[in-house]
């Protein structure tokens, strides 16, 4: 069986796996035990692809799977093959990639393994008990989700020495037939009810993090949308916000999954703020693509994004500023102290994980996701489930000429600040700041969307790129020492040795000022492709 799988999965933390499993049993459940063997090559070039190839004994049955990453966070590619009931005391069934010839995975799978030439061998095994049991939803976003509670643990190396373990307690919901809405208000209404957050790590990663002795993977970065085109027939304003959320959700959601999980890595923070600054631009300058797109209006994602965004930096910030002051203050002379020592309000902080796992933010997560994953059909209707009265979507060409202006306006504004930068309150300043990451990032997301009609855009766009990036750096330097500054103004209660510090950020502030406005003056001019019709 071939197709597209659609499903939410959350990680169930122990203390709430109890109350879970109660609410699961409130139906008709069905408790399978599932024992997975999963396949690689002994250099994981089936992993590198984001590509699982396992065997499983489901209850009695032996099923074979591959999958492979889709188009979102949503999507997956899936084939099974039924391979019959299993024996009294028979052979485990052999591994035959073949058995998924013709299918989209397979054909991933196959390309894979031609290309490194490698045999498959057995990396890790799973010994999970399932619980499933099938929803109905009604109204507007009526759907059948399948919930399928997991409680078991990852096994790598199985039946060797070296046989390293890692528990799984983790809640799916799939999208068996109806509208993707329904599957999002059920995963929004589970989550919410029982602490659960949004998880990346798939049980054959689980496995591959314990083979690498990984306690703390890199942090995803960002990655420019994938538009996808039919023939003859470019994204119209609906496919180019779901492709730009759904990059900026790329970059987010991982990071996220590992902060929710206890990570208190600096670099996964960092660029799971980077992701929502980038998310926040999106929704923001895309909201005009189409009406219909309640998401876009501000009412339900704003608040909780903003206060994720600030929470996380709310420490980070004050602590890199510090470590990135104090060599240059110690250069200048200045008093050796801390100017965080006794600081009241670093303890009122919320952990990283708190932060991500507050329900309003996972809410938002959940609704976002949802929206990638919804087709143009459920776009026409309303949040209450009626017939859209709102526009249609700008066409492809009306799309373009939308963001060509909205690009035009924001490169217009931020020459304009920078020939008075040093004149503007310092709000102003600070507004002009925000205003140049949101250039940089619309400007990322739409590149590709003109690389194809003339092989000059794309150049084009990253020396344009190339020239925003001074002006950012300048104005980001600004904004840490006027961040120091009033930093060190809050310590001069405490200490007087912070008024060395104070003094010296002011001496240097109207400098620094002056340099901005430079720097904003080298943009130059808009690249020509913006302002052309079609």
């Amino acid at each position: 069986m071939a197709g597209m799988e659609i499903e939410f999965k959350f990680h169930v933390p122990a203390q709430r796996l109890k109350a879970v499993e109660a609410a699961m049993r409130r139906g008709a459940v069905v408790r399978t035990r599932l024992q997975a063997r999963y396949f690689d090559t002994a250099d994981q070039a089936l992993a590198a692809q984001g590509i699982v190839l396992r065997l499983r004994k489901e209850g009695r049955r032996w099923v074979q799977t591959a999958k492979a990453t889709g188009d979102n966070a949503l999507h997956r590619l899936e084939h099974n093959v039924d391979l019959g009931a299993a024996a009294a005391g028979g052979a485990t069934p052999a591994i035959d990639p073949q058995r998924h010839q013709g299918t989209a995975v397979g054909e991933r799978l196959a390309k894979v393994l031609a290309a490194s030439g490698a045999t498959l061998v057995e990396r890790q095994s799973t010994d999970i008990v399932r619980l499933t049991r099938d929803v109905r939803t009604t109204g507007a976003g009526a759907a059948v989700v399948e919930l399928a509670l997991d409680v078991g643990k990852v096994i790598a190396h199985a039946g060797t020495p070296d046989e390293r373990e890692s528990p799984v307690c983790e809640l799916e919901l799939e999208l068996k037939r109806g509208d993707v809405q329904g599957l999002v208000a059920l995963a929004r209404r589970w989550s919410q009810q029982h602490g659960l957050w949004f998880s990346t790590v798939s049980k054959a990663e689980r496995g591959a993090r314990l083979l690498a002795k990984l306690d703390v993977v890199p942090a995803v970065k960002a990655e420019a949308p994938r538009f996808a085109e039919e023939k003859d027939r470019k994204p119209d304003g609906r496919a180019i916000q779901q492709a730009v959320v759904a990059s900026c959700l790329a970059q987010m959601l991982p990071n996220a999954s590992e902060v929710a999980a206890g990570s208190t890595d600096e670099e996964q923070i960092h660029q799971l703020r980077i992701g929502i600054r980038r998310l926040r631009t999106a929704l923001r300058e895309l909201a005009g693509l189409d009406p219909r797109t309640g998401l876009f209006n501000g009412a339900e994602w704003e608040p909780p994004l903003v206060e994720a965004f600030r929470a996380l930096g709310a420490l980070r910030d004050r602590e890199q500023i510090v470590k990135l002051a104090q060599p240059q203050l110690r250069d200048a002379g200045a008093p050796e102290f801390d100017p965080l020592a006794g600081d009241d309000a670093a303890a009122e902080v919320p952990s990283p994980g708190e932060v991500v796992r507050a329900p309003a933010f996972q809410s938002v997560l959940v609704s976002l996701i949802g929206f990638t994953a919804a087709t143009a059909a459920q776009g026409d209707v309303d949040e209450a489930g009626q017939p859209s009265s709102a526009p249609a979507p700008l066409d492809a060409g009306e799309a373009r000429r939308h963001l060509r202006k909205r690009l035009q306006r924001l490169h217009e504004q931020a020459v304009r600040d920078g020939q008075r930068f040093e004149s503007l309150a310092t709000e102003d300043q600070h507004r002009t700041r925000k205003r140049l990451k949101r250039l940089r990032y619309l400007a990322e997301f739409v590149a590709p969307l003109f690389a194809d009609a003339d092989e000059e855009k794309m150049p084009a766009a990253e020396r344009y790129l190339k020239r925003l990036r001074p002006a950012q750096d300048a104005l980001g330097e600004f904004n840490d020492e006027a961040v120091a500054r009033a930093l060190y103004r809050e310590a001069t209660a405490r200490d007087a040795r912070a008024w060395f510090a104070v003094g010296w950020f002011s001496a240097r502030h109207a400098a620094h000022a002056k340099a901005c406005r430079k720097a904003l003056g080298r943009i130059g001019k808009a690249p020509r492709f913006w302002k052309k019709n079609n």
